[in-house]
């Protein structure tokens, strides 16, 4: 979980690709910029930060004050050089706006409430055989209510908005599901996010589940990190995102949903990548063997299962992660993929290692082969890359 940084002592070394301009009638997009330098290098004085934007000292000077009246930034401790006056760095005040994520799973949905770090103050989750638009709604708005009414007074106005991170098309797995298509058919005309802001009068915000959690690595992930990466994210299905010059590349609005890659699964078979490395294929493999699936939804921090089950549905899992990596670095060469999910983080270590040990297999003639890492977010991806929705979209600008 993101958790607030102390401030660096030297001043960082990359200078952001996005200048601020001095013109007045971009005051909103340069206070954007510099929140946004300002969270990823977790705290920043006046003279970095008009080196990295651009801006005169008296601008930075400027909307660093008015940010500070605002209640979005905090003072730090003066901090003496070997010359002139003692430089002042500037954090993000965690009490300075409130965000809420609203992830909806095939087997579960969680409604978060996060502060302006990305810290969850407040959160609910309930699991189901399947998701409906009705039980949803009132699941959401039910949530909201309680925790915007246990929220100190003061800051019930400092919620920002709510983001929604749910499958696209999810009346196409009723068959997956094991569920009749008439109970999955509602979604077909279902408008979540018109309805809740309906409902609450709130600024609502929709993505699809996995890109939304390729968004929270972006977002409360480490300040320094790759320029270019792919993301997988393994849920009940799993999917991903594509990260272009530090910023996911949607595409018409689904890029990156990487599990329809074709990728074989021995005699000279092929499989769709969702129908080898998701989650809803342990669960089939943990209901053959009779034993009950549900506690896999209930939490991520330990799964009760035979390990042989386990394992067995890792290295099918990590060679199918392989050739998707290799198909997609043929295409972007990427310099780093990133895996995280709904799982347990030693499980996580553990398909790693095979995903490396399969990779170290494939031919990568003419290819560089990317490194392979944890994603630095975990199990909550989800529902913090939706809550990032309006936190991105009040607070920050790519940079």
């Amino acid at each position: 979980m993101p958790e607030e940084q102390s401030a660096q002592s030297n001043p960082p070394e990359r200078v952001s690709t996005v200048r601020g301009t001095n013109q007045s009638g971009m005051r909103a997009h340069n206070e954007r910029l510099v929140l946004s330098l300002v969270r990823r290098h977790q705290a920043l004085a006046k003279s970095e930060l008009a080196r990295m934007t651009g801006l005169s000292a008296q601008t930075v000077s400027v909307i660093m004050r008015q940010l500070e009246s605002d209640g979005l930034l905090l003072r730090g401790e003066p901090q003496r050089g070997k010359v002139g006056q003692p430089s002042v760095p500037m954090r993000l005040n965690p009490d300075g706006a409130y965000f809420l994520g609203l992830k909806v799973g095939r087997r579960s949905t969680e409604l978060v409430l996060t502060d302006f770090l990305g810290k969850v103050r407040d959160r609910a989750r309930e699991t189901y055989d399947y998701p409906t638009p009705g039980a949803t709604l009132d699941f959401a708005t039910g949530t909201l209510d309680r925790m915007i009414h246990q929220m100190p007074t003061a800051s019930r106005d400092r919620v920002a908005g709510l983001g929604i991170a749910m499958p696209f098309y999810l009346w196409d797995w009723a068959q997956t599901l094991n569920v009749p298509q008439e109970k999955m058919d509602p979604w077909r005309s279902a408008d979540l996010q018109a309805s809740l802001s309906l409902a609450r009068n709130i600024p609502v915000y929709l993505q699809n589940d996995a890109t939304a959690a390729c968004g929270a690595e972006l977002v409360f992930g480490p300040s320094k990190r790759p320029r270019n990466f792919l993301y997988f994210y393994m849920g009940y299905f799993i999917g991903g995102g594509v990260v272009l010059n530090g910023v996911i590349f949607s595409g018409r609005g689904n890029a990156g949903a990487l599990g329809p890659l074709p990728v074989p699964v021995g005699s000279g078979a092929v499989k769709p990548l969702i129908d080898v490395a998701s989650l809803c294929v342990l669960e089939q493999k943990l209901v053959a063997a009779g034993l009950d699936p549900f506690h896999m939804w209930e939490t991520p921090d330990h799964w009760d299962m035979p390990d042989t089950l386990l394992e067995a549905w890792m290295d099918e899992a990590a060679k199918g992660l392989a050739y998707a990596i290799l198909s997609s670095c043929s295409l972007i060469d990427f310099e780093t993929v990133k895996i995280d999910g709904w799982m347990p983080e030693s499980v996580t270590a553990r398909l790693i290692e095979r995903v490396e040990t399969h990779l170290s297999r494939l031919n990568f003639t003419g290819l560089e082969q990317p490194s392979v890492l944890a994603g630095s977010v975990g199990p909550d991806a989800r529902a913090l890359g939706a809550a990032s929705l309006p936190l991105s979209d009040r607070y920050l600008v790519e940079t």
